[in-house]
């Protein structure tokens, strides 16, 4: 057990010398005589204990209160966990166009954000000392999970992820590096990475993409861009007037020459996904850079017991009210 604020404990050292003191100075008595000779028949009456009981309860009461105050905690232990020195930011294109179901999974016809979805999620399962962060990005960029070595609440928030709606569609391939970058910027690790996974070309955003990749070159970032897609015409499905589910063939657009030199520029790579083996190889390739051993120390919160302090101290105190007022209650 330890204490948040184990300085108050020192109150505790006053205790003694404040009941001592009170001890001597007494109280005034309640009736005075002239002579000893008036009151000869009642000396031999014992002496009722029940202020003694009555005082030992408020000292009682004073004492718990005060390591209340120091605020006494259990520690649920501490964990070592083995962290590599990467740090990698995943970026994941939210637009309109990774609706179209050119992957399959399971035998079953997919789109392509929910390939995305569950190869990176593969990937997080197979990194589980890294520490991972999501940006998602469609016409805006945003943090969708900081870097972190929680990796239940990264993949919970992968699984959060929609596809843009029609009035904040877009690519913003330049903006969304700039926010990977945003995460990695200070943080010292032996090697930091950013993969990033679209379906298109930059028609959104304020920054241009090959200037991202010149600030990601200045911080050491090395970038890997993915182009999500088959070659040539994807099926983007879509409703009819009777509510049926339709398809409609729209040519793939990757700006492959501006993915390929986001990753040249970085020291990186470039890789075309255009079925769902080929983005899982790819994964586990970059599955394979070196890592640097670290130890980190992860703790665990501690658990506060102060009220199994408090709270006999408070009933210590009422007791003590309650006795004083009715049983052992004194005299005027």
């Amino acid at each position: 057990m330890t204490f948040a604020h184990p300085y108050f404990l020192l109150f505790l050292l006053v205790l003694p010398l404040l009941a001592w003191l009170k001890g001597k100075v007494g109280i005034q008595p309640a009736f005075l005589y002239s002579s000893v000779q008036l009151v000869r028949g009642i000396t031999g009456i014992t002496r009722s204990s029940a202020g003694s009981i009555l005082l030992k309860l408020r000292w009682l009461a004073l004492a718990l209160f005060i390591v209340a105050l120091a605020r006494p905690q259990l520690g649920e232990g501490e964990t070592k966990v083995t962290a590599s020195g990467i740090d990698i930011v995943v970026a994941i294109d939210l637009s309109g166009s990774m609706s179209s179901e050119d992957f399959e999974l399971k035998g079953q016809r997919v789109n392509r954000l929910t390939i995305a979805r569950d190869v990176l999620r593969q990937f997080i399962a197979k990194r589980p000392n890294d520490r991972i962060g999501l940006v998602a990005f469609a016409r805006d960029a945003y943090i969708a999970a900081p870097l972190t070595l929680d990796h239940d609440f990264l993949q919970q928030n992968l699984e959060r992820l929609e596809l843009a709606t029609p009035d904040k569609d877009g690519t913003a391939i330049g903006s969304a590096l700039t926010a990977a970058l945003n995460r990695l910027r200070g943080i010292k690790s032996k090697s930091k990475i950013v993969i990033l996974m679209t379906d298109g070309q930059n028609n959104a955003g304020k920054v241009p993409p090959l200037t991202a990749a010149e600030a990601a070159q200045t911080l050491g970032v090395k970038v890997y861009t993915i182009g999500v897609g088959t070659r040539g015409m994807a099926p983007i499905p879509y409703t009819d007037p009777f509510g049926r589910k339709r398809y409609a063939q729209q040519p793939v657009d990757i700006d492959e020459a501006t993915l390929q030199q986001i990753s040249n520029r970085t020291s990186g790579k470039y890789y075309r996904a255009d079925k769902t083996e080929t983005l899982r190889s790819i994964y586990d390739e970059i599955d394979r850079l070196e890592k640097t051993e670290v130890q980190v120390k992860k703790y665990q919160r501690y658990r506060e017991i102060f009220p199994f302090v408090a709270l006999p101290g408070l009933a210590a105190l009422l007791l003590e009210v309650i006795l004083n007022h009715t049983v052992w209650r004194k005299l005027p």
